[in-house]
């Protein structure tokens, strides 16, 4: 029998990285497809643990998932809970405001209501502009989502995101982009500490698929619009 690797994540809708599931069990995005290249390499297979974002690398430590793979940047919080893996992803943040908002620069932003996720790469982001009162959500299973109606509807003034997710907003007229910083948050598999035979195996799996492009194929399926950030394999082995 096949080994089973059971990820954590949210169910949520944040296209291109992933769809909210139809049935609580598939999911549908550049991360699910990513997993399923460097588990199939392994010869395992996977599951997903539908998951609160603040309960994920709690279950990861306790024992109810093997590893969490949905957005995590590998901050030094972070990397204190879990081990990271090298990345499958590097990303960028930007800021989204409502359209006809004139706010460019970080500078603009004296007196907005700014949202990101609590305790995120995004939020630690956005303690750095000058001036704006923040607004922490989480405890949602739709997170994105609410962030983007409370934009649209005034609630608050933007939110901060990675790049990616914000792509398809470019084409919903209600919202701009108002800037993008180039973060370049790297974007790991977070294990339970001291599992070092599946994080490793993990990191060689995902030389192998930078290494003969079937990692590259992903990403240009899912982000054509963002270059491939993983070119070199480095910090893999």
């Amino acid at each position: 029998m096949s080994r089973v690797i059971r990820l954590a994540c949210i169910d949520s809708e944040a296209p291109p990285l992933f769809n909210a599931s139809m049935d609580g069990v598939t999911r549908v995005g550049y991360e699910p497809d990513a997993a399923a290249l460097v588990f199939s390499r392994l010869g395992y297979a996977h599951e997903w643990v539908m998951l609160p974002w603040e309960d994920m690398i709690p279950a990861v430590r306790r024992g109810d998932a093997d590893a969490v793979w949905c957005g995590q940047g590998m901050t030094e919080a972070r990397a204190a809970q879990v081990d990271f893996t090298a990345p499958y992803a590097i990303f960028n943040e930007t800021l989204i405001v409502r359209a006809g908002d004139p706010a460019r620069t970080p500078d603009d932003l004296a007196g907005y209501r700014i949202a990101a996720i609590s305790n995120s790469t995004n939020m630690a982001l956005a303690e750095t502009f000058p001036g704006v009162e923040l607004v922490a959500f989480g405890a949602s299973d739709d997170v994105f989502g609410d962030m983007i109606e409370a934009t649209r509807n005034g609630d608050v003034d933007g939110f901060v995101d990675d790049d990616v997710v914000m792509l398809p907003l470019t084409a919903d007229p209600a919202f701009v982009e108002a800037f993008t910083i180039q973060t370049g948050n790297r974007w790991g598999i977070g294990v339970a500490p001291g599992n070092d035979e599946l994080r490793e195996a993990i990191n060689g799996a995902l030389a192998d698929s930078i290494a003969d492009g079937s990692l590259e194929t992903i990403w240009a399926k899912w982000m054509p619009l963002l270059p491939f950030p993983l070119g070199e394999v480095a910090e893999v082995r």
